[in-house]
């Protein structure tokens, strides 16, 4: 697995170029940064110029405050019960979801008697996390709960911005700038990947963009102007011949149509190859990429084990020990998603802990050894 860190820093730049004025462009690093390391992307991010990250549980937020002692980090997830006195050590902000949390932290903070600052999410229409706006009016008049912080930060998230024209769209912008009116002096975030290009509108003081920053897809229509900054490749275990009308694999799931070579690989679905992306007589699966080959995946997706078509693929290029490309530049998650009937985003935080990591361009892969 080869991480490009500097794609990664490239995709942010393209992502702040995008913003109106001076909103900021801040990162989203959950998730191990969508599985490409936290520590390692977040560092590599701060030095291209970010200054805000958002995570989602206080464990990676002290694994990113290790990292980066002085940057401003926010818990998307909230306030966890009995964490206060963790998060105000560690100069971590919680978004508050709900009013139990704007208690908690409002009590902390007036035992502390520090103002300590925090973030506000608003319910515009996800119907997720977040207070609904008659509720977050309520709390905001209410200074005994918010008067011991200080709310740095008012938050919504879009819940259909990779479908451009959806009407809830512009349903949850007006609806969260009617709640934040009163509110001019705090800065507002909406925008995550999607969001910054949906336009001007949705910018905002802060976006936060995740997917776009590792290469992912953040509309549905259209073509994806980020840079990939991962690539998988895992090893041709053995080229066999199947001869026609002979099955491929558990469940005989496909039927061979012609005599094939078939390049068995060492990756599956314990290694983040979902077995919805196999192949069968009625369907087919996701591919692979060797030496400017295309290759169909064939037959169901094992635990440890793929089969990938490589006929039309030299013999001298298709041989045991040869890396295949599963995942990176010629083959897009978010094309593998197709086919398993998901998002990119599973793909790329689902991706397994047996690869050998390596940081550094794509297109310099390590030795065979």
């Amino acid at each position: 697995m080869t991480i490009d860190l500097d794609a990664i820093a490239a995709n942010w730049r393209t992502l702040s170029q995008q913003l109106a004025g001076d909103a900021e462009c801040a990162a989203t690093v959950k998730a191990n940064a969508y599985g490409t390391g936290l520590a390692e992307t977040a560092d590599r991010l701060h030095q291209e110029g970010c200054r805000t990250f958002f995570v989602a549980l206080p464990e990676e937020a002290l694994h990113l405050r290790e990292t980066l002692p002085d940057v401003t980090i926010y818990v998307l997830d909230g306030l966890f019960p009995g964490t206060a006195e963790i998060y105000a050590a560690a100069n971590i902000r919680p978004v508050l979801n709900s009013v139990p949390e704007i208690e908690e932290w409002s009590a902390y903070c007036r035992a502390a008697k520090t103002a300590l600052p925090a973030a506000i999410h608003i319910d515009t229409g996800m119907n997720r996390l977040g207070l609904l706006p008659d509720i977050f009016t309520q709390v905001m008049a209410d200074d005994y709960l918010t008067g011991p912080f200080t709310p740095c930060l008012l938050v919504s998230h879009l819940a259909c911005g990779s479908t451009p024209d959806h009407p809830l769209n512009r349903i949850q912008l007006d609806t969260f700038r009617a709640a934040t009116a009163d509110f001019p002096e705090i800065p507002k975030s909406l925008a995550n990947s999607a969001g910054v290009f949906l336009g001007p509108d949705y910018h905002f003081d802060v976006a936060r963009p995740g997917i776009s920053l590792y290469g992912g897809k953040a509309l549905d229509p259209g073509t994806n102007p980020m840079s990939p900054v991962v690539r998988v490749e895992a090893r041709i275990l053995m080229v066999r011949e199947v001869v026609e009308r002979q099955t491929i694999g558990y469940g005989a799931a496909e039927t061979a149509t012609r005599t094939k070579r078939l390049a068995i690989v060492a990756a599956g679905y314990a290694d983040g190859f979902m077995r919805r992306a196999g192949s069968s007589d009625q369907r087919p699966g996701g591919f692979g990429w060797l030496d400017g080959h295309r290759l169909p995946i064939v037959g169901r997706i094992s635990m440890d084990m793929l089969a990938l078509d490589v006929t039309d693929v030299p013999e001298t290029a298709a041989r045991h020990g040869v890396f295949v490309e599963l995942l990176g530049p010629n083959v897009a998650a978010s094309d593998l998603a197709i086919y398993a009937e998901t998002i990119d985003y599973e793909y790329l935080t689902g991706l397994g802990r047996r690869f050998h990591r390596h940081y550094g361009p794509l297109g310099n892969r390590q030795d065979d050894t």
